[in-house]
């Protein structure tokens, strides 16, 4: 269903050809991000990608924006702890200028001194805010519960002292050392001549040293505890993180692993939100979330919640994951959790964008590209006891981490009581 190609510089090219779309959509991977860090240039990858947007050898930061703009794409980019991506969505005939334009960025990024403190600026200004915002920095918090004095721990974009040290050389050193054609993935999806890009691939990476695989340090988990970070701060309600160790990428549970989120919390038909809001109105927004990494993963249980509810909430959200821990699931909502599984990734994959970002973070992070036949298949053979076999692995009291920003001094007693603290 796809095509790929390995250059012999180790570049990989995944490509899916969608005839009847209009757009396509490109993608330049980077098998590199905040895992790859030390504590001393934490933020780096971050700091890279904000300034490979301000201007490359051939255009400046004006004309990236307005060259695609100009013709009815978007141009975006993204950093996360193992990954860094460049993106455009475009109309199909404009291929080529796309890629021109980001494979320049990622070769040959102008920075400017100039652009680097200006940018620095902006950067520590994005850290403050949000530290600002309680249901962003609540996630920040439950990271160093989580992987404590380690990459993963600390906040992808860095922190005060960190940016605040990195120099212009650190970057160029940087993007020397893991912009190579061993860590890069380029992904399209759309109308295009898989010839001709395959052929402007070559003419623009085919001439660089390919480099080395990046590495990254393991995670490390030795938490013998459950554990607790309350923050005080005067909210006019309660940010909760409640998180786990989970899985890692490839994990032979990992759909069963999807399939326990959607039951428990990923749409609105799910057991948190029933029983924590519909049922009992203890918060307006709960929900969970699966994070996904090469070598572990994390579950997490979010909520905002009414300042004077926060323990009966907590509990409650307890129970929900005992029984799932306890009983299987019935055969009507395993049912309806793989319906909505599979159904939300079909509907994902009708677009450009959508399937660009699938097939291209698949390869960059485990060197395959999934089908969706593939999925379908592999989620049929998912059980109601493989469900329960995820939740008991992950799931355990002693491995309970929770994060809590809001107006808590007199409730943090009873808090840490009902995850086990005493």
């Amino acid at each position: 269903m796809y095509k790929k190609k390995i250059l012999d510089s180790g570049l990989k090219i995944i490509a899916h050809s969608m005839p009847a779309r209009q757009s396509l959509a490109l993608g330049i991977w980077l098998k590199t991000g905040g895992r790859y860090e030390s504590k001393l240039n934490k933020g780096i990858s971050h700091f890279l990608e904000h300034l490979l947007f301000k201007g490359s050898r051939k255009y400046s930061c004006r004309s990236i924006k307005e060259s695609i703009e100009g013709v009815g794409g978007s141009l975006n980019g993204f950093t996360s702890e193992e990954l860094t991506c460049y993106l455009v969505k475009i109309p199909s005939r404009y291929l080529n200028l796309a890629f021109d334009i980001l494979a320049d960025m990622v070769v040959n990024p102008a920075l400017l001194e100039e652009e680097v403190e200006k940018e620095r600026t902006v950067i520590l200004e994005e850290i403050k805010m949000y530290r600002d915002l309680p249901q962003a920095y609540v996630y920040e918090l439950l990271d160093e519960l989580l992987w404590p004095l380690q990459a993963l721990g600390s906040p992808v974009a860095g922190t005060l002292d960190s940016v605040s040290s990195i120099t212009r050389d650190d970057i160029a050193a940087y993007q020397r050392q893991f912009y190579t054609p061993a860590n890069t993935v380029i992904s399209v999806a759309g109308c295009f001549d898989y010839a001709k890009l395959k052929k402007r691939v070559l003419k623009i990476f085919s001439s660089r040293k390919s480099g080395v695989p990046n590495v990254y340090i393991p995670a490390q988990e030795t938490q013998d505890g459950a554990q607790a970070r309350i923050f005080n701060k005067d909210t006019e309600q309660s940010h909760l993180a409640l998180g786990f160790h989970s899985l890692a990428r490839e994990h032979s549970l990992k759909h069963a692993l999807g399939l326990l989120h959607v039951i428990l919390g990923a749409n609105m038909s799910s057991r948190l939100f029933n029983e924590v809001r519909e049922k009992r109105g203890l918060a307006y927004e709960i929900g969970t979330q699966v994070q996904r990494f090469q070598d572990t993963g994390a579950f997490i249980v979010h909520a905002g919640i009414d300042n004077r509810k926060v323990t009966d909430a907590l509990g409650l959200i307890l129970k929900e994951l005992e029984v799932i821990k306890s009983n299987l699931v019935t055969p009507d909502e395993f049912r309806r959790a793989k319906e909505f599984y599979l159904g939300q990734l079909m509907l994902a994959l009708e677009d450009t964008l959508d399937h660009m970002l699938w097939i291209g973070e698949s390869t960059v992070a485990v060197d395959k590209a999934y089908s969706l036949n593939d999925i379908i298949k592999e989620v049929n053979r998912v059980t109601r006891e493989d469900i329960r076999a995820a939740a008991k692995q992950i799931f355990k009291s002693g491995k309970l981490n929770l994060s809590l920003i809001g107006p808590l001094a007199k409730s943090e007693k009873a808090i840490k009581e009902t995850i086990g603290i005493s």
